[in-house]
Order: C-alpha cells, then structure tokens, then sequence
C-alpha cells in the first residue's frame, strides 16, 4: 500500500483515538463529577460571573462546550433558565472548552509517555476494582491515557512529512485567510468538535507543519473553528420554544463577533501591512513551543471575547430576541413536561435531578386530585368527578414520559449511584400513580353518597378533616426529604405516618361501635370504612416516597 495512503489512514485512526479517549474521560468524569454538576445547575443565578463559572466549570467536567451548550438551550427550553443567565454560562462554556488544547500541548512534551502509561493502569483499576467509583476514576484515567497515545500516534503518522519539501510547500500556500476561517468552519461542523480540529492543527504544530509557513495563518483555522462550534447548539435548537432556539443564536454571536474582530486585528497586524504579524511579536515570544503557543492562543481568544462582551450580555439577548421574533406561544397541556428536555440526556446525572423535580410535580397534582376528591365527598359535589379523572389522565401522561426518560437515561452508561436514583425514582413514580388512583376512588364515594342520599354521624367530617391534613403536613415533608435532601424530616415523616394510622385504627373502632349501638347506618359501613383505608394508604405510599433514596 501507497506510504502516503498508510499515513493518512493512521493519523484518521489516531484521530478517533484521541476523540474515543476524550468520550471515556468525558462520560467518567461526568460519573463522578455529575452530583456536584447537578448541584452546579440548580444554583442559576443573575450574577454574571457567577454563569460564566458555570459554564467554564461544567465544560471543564464534561470535556465539551457543545454539550454545555446543549443542556442550556434545554435549560431555557424548559423554562428553568433565563437568557441573560444562558448567555453567561455559554461564555464560560467557550473558556472551559480551552482546557482540550492546553491538554493537546502537553503532547509536545516529554510527560506525554507519562500520561500514555494511565491507559494502562486505568484499565487495571477498571477491572481489579469492585467499587463503581474506583471503577470510573480508572476510566477517566485511561481515556486520558487514549488522549495522549492518539495524539502520539498522529504526531507520528505526520513526521514522515516534516522534511518534505512539497507537503511544506503545500502547506505554506495556504495563506488566505477567509479561506482558512472558512476551513475552520466547515471542519469543525463536519466534526462537531472544535477540540478535534484544534488538536490535529496542535499535533501539526509539533511535527514543523505550519499552515501558511507560518505567521497569523493557523489562528484564522482557530477562530474559524469557535464558529463552527455553534453548529451542535443550533442543531440542537430546531423544533424548541423561541427562547431556547435565541440562546443558540446568543452563543453564534458571541462567537462570530469575537471571530471578526480578531479576524480584523490579525488582517491589520500582518507582514503584509505593518510588516510584522501578531502571531510572531506576541506568543511566539511568549512561549518557545509552538503547541504552548497555539494553545495559550485558543484560551486567550476566549477570555479576552468573554472579557469584552460580558459588559454587554443584555444587548446580546436584545439582538437575539430581534432575530427570532416572538411567535404565539401555545400554552402548554398539563401532562406535558416542565423541567425535563430530551437535551439533557447528555448529561444523565442533571436528566434524573430534573426528572426527580418532574416526579414531584405529578406528585402535586396527585395530591391535588386528592384534596378536590376529599372536599367533593365531604361538600357531597359531583361536579369534581370530572376534574379528579382529568388529573388522572394526566398523572397517567406524566408517568409514562418519565418512565420512558428514566430507561433512557439508564441505557446511557450511568453510574451505580445514578442507577439506584434510577430505581428510586420508578419506585416513586409508581407510588403517586397509586395515589391518584386512590383519589380516583372517592368519585365511587361520591356517587353512592350522593345517590342513596347517605348521611353519616354529627362530626364525622371533622375528623377526616383532621385526617386528611395530616396527610398535606406529610406530604410537605417527603417533598422536602427529596428535594432538598432534608433527611433530618425522616423521623417526624414517619412519626405522622404513624399518627394517621392510629386514627384509621380508631375511626373505624369508633365507626364499629356506632354501629353496635344502633347510631350509624349499616349502608355507611363500607364507604366510610373504605374511605378511612384509602386515606390511610396515601399515608403509606407517602412513606415508601420518603424512605425510597435510602436503598
């Protein structure tokens, strides 16, 4: 086979080497980061710099200012984040993203067998150890390892060529500048990965192969890349509300702005107009290593754009809203999905705390359907039964977008702990489909009341009424115990479970002995005895909610 053909097969490989090596590290350092991402997103906040932290934060875990991105546009999607708090956190994305061409240089450096010889231990650790986090820390390990010998077997693949004189020649003729932008481009949409494309030009780098022989050349396929950076966020876009398809076009033009302006410093401070480039006086100087000098290039593009365009975030939100017009927004149907986007499947760990917050919005309307229910059989009001099997059908819908979310989720390759919250999570959506059914229930009662005209004894009412509160100062807490993690309410949880069963057991002693005593009528007995029990059971599933993050 043709040595030229062999080489560039090999570097293709060492390119998907190097780009598996980053999904390992990725996916596993989102294992093990994933709660304090989780936690992370649940703090949005106005404070500027408090988004860009975010963002550089999360891009720096999960390895990918595109899947930053993407769980923004679902964010805002959602409802759950603001534009001017996406706009923020899409800049810190693009400095977070830097952290792979810092990562990239270090190829050039002796250290590189070093970070080579992680592939091996991280496998060992993957497979010797029992604990899932030992398990993922050796993956991350080793897909750091798969990083550095990709980039090894590019920078080989390449150095048959530093000495030829036509490949040189080649490259050095390839010096027009909106040529290379638009390269920069359309590469890193084909890739969807403006690491991938600032790796191999790095790897270029420390092999002698210089686009256009040198000068500002290779910073114009740097900027061209930031741009096509915008592609998975724009993709990702189609088909959401207004706002979250104007957070993509918030990230397009902060990065295009930030491209052309740079574009315009680099034309103006060139050989070819003031007889130096910006290239050679500024980081050529600073650095001795041309991977160093390209890398610190690509981070100090961003912070600087991140710099100058922070001030101005609300103008940038108030463009965005002039490009993409506000439409009539349909209001959306009560079993639709709040918190939860298909985005955020990138990121499983954020995907199951958003489901969780879903869980408990079908868990509100359940015990809502319960309060309408409970009411109407005291009120004797048939005009609730509609609106009880209303909140069913949509307790029902609920349940099984969240179910189908929560099977995709797991397919993904979560951590153990993430698949525990998997389980407990079905475990609950299970028990708040059984309370509506519950609540279903009182429209039989209802009907029977109201039908055979049924009257039960002088404070009867009062009681369930005290019952059924119990019940609401229940379910206060183990949204609460879930939610905010307050596992400090288990105790007084259990303690008013406790309590409504004890008056189940003394309603019903004193329903009994009513009857003995000739003071209740015999047709009341099975409704009211069923009532008390269903009441009870709420109580129960109520529990199983609280204790079911204990597993």
């Amino acid at each position: 086979m043709n040595v030229h053909v062999v080489n560039v097969i090999m570097m293709l490989a060492a390119c998907g080497t190097f780009l598996v090596g980053f999904k390992f590290l990725s996916d596993n350092m989102e294992k093990l980061f994933g709660s304090g991402l989780k936690k992370l997103f649940n703090k949005t906040s106005d404070k500027k710099w408090v988004g860009v932290g975010m963002g550089a934060v999360s891009t720096a875990v999960v390895q990918s200012s595109g899947v930053t991105t993407v769980m923004v546009v679902g964010f805002v999607n959602a409802g759950i984040m603001s534009l001017y708090q996406a706009a923020t956190v899409i800049m810190g994305a693009n400095i977070g993203t830097t952290i792979t061409a810092q990562l990239a240089a270090f190829s050039s450096f002796d250290i590189a067998p070093i970070f080579i010889s992680l592939l091996f231990i991280g496998v060992m650790m993957e497979m010797l150890s029992k604990s899932d986090k030992i398990k993922s820390i050796g993956l991350a390990l080793a897909g750091l390892g798969l990083v550095f010998f990709g980039l090894e077997c590019m920078s080989a693949s390449m150095s048959s060529y530093k000495e030829s004189k036509a490949v040189l020649d080649m490259l050095g003729s390839m010096s027009n500048p909106f040529l290379l932008l638009l390269f920069g481009i359309v590469f890193t949409a084909l890739l969807q990965s403006s690491s991938a494309v600032t790796t191999i030009i790095i790897a270029m780098a420390a092999n002698g192969l210089m686009i256009g022989g040198g000068g500002n050349a290779v910073l114009f396929i740097i900027l061209g890349s930031n741009i096509g950076s915008c592609v998975t966020a724009l993709i990702s876009s189609i088909g959401t509300s207004v706002n979250a398809r104007r957070a993509s076009i918030i990230h397009l033009l902060f990065n295009i702005t930030g491209a052309v302006l740079f574009t315009v410093m680099l034309l103006i401070w060139s050989d070819s107009v003031v007889k130096s480039n910006f290239y050679e006086v500024t980081f050529m100087k600073w650095f001795s290593e041309p991977t160093t000098q390209i890398a610190m290039f690509h981070t100090f593009f961003n912070v600087l754009c991140t710099l100058l365009f922070l001030p101005f975030t609300k103008l940038l939100v108030k463009l965005s809203t002039i490009i993409v017009k506000d439409k009539k927004q349909t209001e959306k149907e009560a079993w639709e999905l709040v918190y939860m986007d298909k985005r955020f499947l990138t990121t499983p760990t954020v995907a199951l705390e958003q489901l969780k917050k879903e869980t408990f919005r079908m868990a509100d309307m359940a015990m809502e359907s319960v309060d309408v229910a409970f009411n109407g059989f005291i009120d004797r009001n048939m005009e609730v039964i509609d609106t009880i099997n209303t909140h069913s059908e949509n307790v029902a819908k609920i349940s099984e977008q969240i179910s189908d979310y929560l099977v995709r989720a797991s397919a993904s390759g979560i951590s153990l702990a993430d698949e525990k919250l998997v389980s407990a999570i079905h475990s609950d959506v299970g028990d708040i489909a059984r309370i509506a059914e519950l609540a279903d229930n009182f429209t039989k009662y209802i009907k029977r009341e109201v039908k055979e005209n049924l009257v039960f004894s002088e404070g009867i009412n009062e009681k369930l009424a005290v019952m059924h509160g119990l019940l609401q100062e229940q379910y206060d807490m183990v949204k609460k115990i879930i939610l905010e993690n307050d596992t400090s309410l288990l105790v007084p949880s259990d303690a008013k479970e406790d309590e409504i069963d004890t008056m189940r057991r003394e309603l019903v002693a004193e329903h009994i002995a009513r009857l003995g005593a000739g003071k209740c009528r015999p047709e009341n007995n099975t409704i009211f005895i069923n009532l008390v029990c269903n009441l009870e059971r709420i109580g129960d599933h109520l529990n199983f909610i609280a204790h079911s993050m204990d597993n």
